[in-house]
């Protein structure tokens, strides 16, 4: 579903969900305190849980063959960071359907990025291409509002590549639309 980069399969494009307090710290302890253990209803034959370590093969398996790249470091990286459930705030998720990992997605509150109040950040989204248009990806992205609602945070937010149609085409088809920042670059180097 999306491309690496972008805010599929552990890429820099990030998704943002923010909170209506007032406060800094206050609503930071508060927002991630209530957090949220996702549990698994299955509806349709599709259940969205909290990652297992056991799925993170099959999280590789659905990133390497959408973005052509096997990156397990990574993925161990965010697994020791998202996976283990032990940070109020932030989520790996699953979908499973018949019995295998579908799809999965990783977010997070995070606390006046950019000046706006709490919001929830999701970085990686991705469907295994023989999954792809069974609402995997929608039953995924609801699971992870739900976190950030019962987070205490309020606006869902991306950043995309421009190339990267997909994805923006699934985010629309959600009622996302353009947010009230600009993202700026530069080489490091220049």
């Amino acid at each position: 579903m999306a491309q690496e980069g972008n805010a599929g399969s552990g890429g820099g494009d990030r998704i943002a969900v923010e909170g209506k307090g007032v406060g800094g710290a206050a609503t930071r302890s508060r927002a991630r305190s209530r957090g949220c253990q996702a549990t698994g209803v299955d509806v349709d034959g599709v259940l969205v849980r909290p990652v297992r370590r056991a799925d993170l093969d099959r999280v590789i398996e659905i990133d390497s063959l959408v973005t052509g790249i096997e990156k397990r470091g990574y993925w161990l990286s965010v697994f020791r960071r998202y996976g283990k459930g032990d940070q109020p705030g932030r989520q790996f998720l699953v979908a499973e359907k018949d019995g295998r990992v579908a799809g999965f997605i990783i977010g997070e509150v995070r606390d006046w990025e950019f000046g706006a109040p709490p919001c929830g950040w999701v970085f990686a989204i991705d469907v295994a291409p023989e999954f792809r248009l069974a609402g995997i990806a929608t039953r995924m992205l609801q699971a992870m509002r739900d976190c950030f609602r019962r987070s205490g945070v309020r606006k869902l937010r991306t950043i995309l590549a421009r190339e990267n149609t997909l994805i923006l085409s699934f985010f629309r088809s959600q009622g996302m639309m353009t947010g009230p920042f600009i993202p700026l670059e530069m080489d490091v180097d220049a």
